[in-house]
């Protein structure tokens, strides 16, 4: 859990920025909800080596270097996170880090990093070239005897579900970059299409085999927030939209990684990001990403098992009418005698169980339960 520049600014991050962010984490409470990594993204470095081979940051938006930026963010009780590139060049054309694993991976870790995000743009396409990069990657950050949280950014193109928990990475992208928007988005300027929420969640549905302790799904960075003016395309979603982003990455067991400036982000969407409840179910310790268990004309139930013996129930709605969406007890492997507790996690509200489970969900909406124990 975090935030990460490239939504909001993109190649403008600065350690202005960063150390807004930070602060803002830390004073806002939202630090003591998880969010504890903040990572800058692309753009951050000059476009040339010092004359040691070194990477070397921007010196005009980061002009006290990144190892005092780092003691900052750890001051505040969080972790700084770094971008690179498994190619000679990252996706915004600066300098990647293939065959400079090592150093770059010395570097960081004088820095004080916490956290690598390798893309894989300008890169071949297959997918044992992919696997043997990351592993060097890989490699290379633990022979720096620092900890670091390796992010494998390859966008799902070469099924890193099956490999990267091998070659040493945390999170692997499971999904295309998610733009600012419900449904995907073609990019004229660039002759691309970013995918919107409701894709990525298509994309990262079967894969629930794959997610557990100590490596995860990672269905991209959250948009909420943005509304239609961060640095990525997409005119913006609603408000359920942004409430369905936040509860299905969290069913899914995805990184929360924020997008939008916290330092002004109005009520609705901190409503969103600091919901307790919400945030304990992505970050609950059993680690078993949901499974969709009926789609019916757009209109879908989820379960999730959780530690406590509790279950995690998302009623989704991917029409554009407010729909009725009822579930049985015996589709969720109760006995139809069943009398639990009912919690409603976004109203934060108890009820009892009855058979069928019945709520009302809003166009593009997702109700977030949990049943029992």
């Amino acid at each position: 859990m975090g935030w990460n520049s490239w939504n909001g600014l993109g190649a403008r991050v600065s350690e202005k920025s960063v150390r807004g962010v930070a602060g803002a984490l830390a004073s806002s409470g939202m630090r003591e909800l998880g969010y504890r990594y903040v990572v800058i993204d692309d753009c951050w470095s000059m476009k040339t080596r010092d004359s040691h081979g070194n990477l070397v940051p921007d010196r005009e938006r980061f002009p006290d270097g990144m190892a005092p930026l780092a003691q900052y963010v750890h001051s505040l009780g969080m972790k700084l996170g770094i971008y690179s590139d498994a190619a000679e060049l990252t996706c915004g054309k600066y300098l990647g880090s293939l065959d400079f694993e090592q150093q770059d991976a010395a570097l960081w870790a004088s820095w004080g990093i916490d956290f690598l995000k390798y893309d894989y743009c300008n890169a071949p396409a297959d997918q044992p070239t992919a696997i043997a990069r990351y592993r060097r990657m890989g490699e290379a950050l633990r022979s720096t005897g620092r900890e670091f949280l390796f992010s494998a950014c390859e966008w799902g193109g070469r099924s890193p579900w099956l490999w990267a928990r091998d070659i040493g990475a945390h999170i692997w992208r499971a999904t295309a970059d998610v733009l600012d928007s419900w449904t995907d988005v073609f990019v004229p300027q660039a002759n691309w299409t970013g995918i919107g929420i409701d894709t990525a969640i298509e994309e990262a549905a079967p894969l629930h085999e794959y997610a557990g302790p100590g490596g995860w799904n990672d269905l991209d960075m959250l948009v909420i927030g943005l509304k239609g003016r961060g640095n990525i395309p997409g005119d913006g979603a609603t408000f359920f939209e942004y409430r369905s982003q936040m509860s299905m990455w969290c069913m899914l067991c995805s990184p929360l990684m924020i997008g939008c400036d916290i330092t002004t982000m109005d009520e609705k969407t901190r409503e969103i990001l600091t919901n307790p409840e919400v945030i304990a179910l992505d970050q609950d310790p059993l680690g078993k990403q949901a499974v969709r268990i009926r789609s019916e004309s757009g209109q879908e139930v989820w379960k999730r098992p959780l530690l406590d013996g509790s279950m995690a129930l998302a009623l989704r709605n991917r029409t554009s009418s407010a729909a009725d969406i009822a579930v049985r007890a015996g589709e969720l492997g109760l006995l139809d005698s069943y009398k639990g507790r009912v919690r409603d996690l976004w109203k934060r509200e108890d009820g009892d169980f009855s058979s069928p489970l019945s709520r009302r969900v809003q166009p593009h909406d997702t109700v977030l339960l949990k049943i029992g124990p």
